[in-house]
């Protein structure tokens, strides 16, 4: 009997669970605006000092509930090393955030050659992507139009998903 209504209560209270992938090259502020997201969206959480932030070697997990919803951030490292690794947590995603340096325009053109290799999988078919230029507080950082000139031969590859391109600092929150 316990196990019955023991279901029937997490049936009743469950959480529809979306995985969301953080992706983009490293130092682009992918860890910082996942602990400022898990900072600002779970009360009592206390986030790590920015200062402390170090590469990602691996993947650092994140969940925040919103609503009836749960999502669980996926934090891949962006070193050329494990992008490689990027497409086997694919086929588990529901939406990708592509993480931009937009201060740093020597290596906007190997962002691009990533965005361009994750873009093309298979496996990301329909999937929704956001695009994050980051570090927008920066005052010789690349304005959204500038980004999207840069990646503008991508947009016949990214289909007809839902893409949005959005500036945020994930320092500054």
């Amino acid at each position: 009997m316990y196990t019955l209504l023991s279901g029937l209560y997490k049936y009743m209270f469950r959480k529809d669970e979306y995985c969301v992938l953080i992706l983009g090259l490293d130092n682009a502020g992918k860890t910082t605006f996942l602990e400022q997201s898990k900072t600002r969206f779970n009360k009592n959480y206390k986030a790590m000092s920015f200062s402390k932030i170090t590469t990602t070697v691996g993947l650092n997990i994140g969940t925040v509930d919103v609503g009836q919803a749960r999502l669980m951030f996926w934090d891949l490292g962006g070193q050329e090393e494990l992008q490689s690794l990027w497409d086997k947590y694919y086929a588990e995603c529901h939406g990708v955030i592509y993480v931009i340096d937009s201060t740093d325009e020597e290596r906007l053109a190997e962002s691009k050659r990533a965005f361009e290799k994750m873009v093309t999988s298979e496996a990301l078919g329909g999937v929704p992507i956001l695009v994050l230029a980051n570090k927008q507080d920066v005052e010789t950082c690349l304005s959204i139009p500038d980004i999207k000139t840069a990646f503008s031969d991508c947009t016949a590859k990214i289909g007809r998903r839902d893409c949005l391109t959005q500036a945020c600092s994930a320092l500054t929150g």
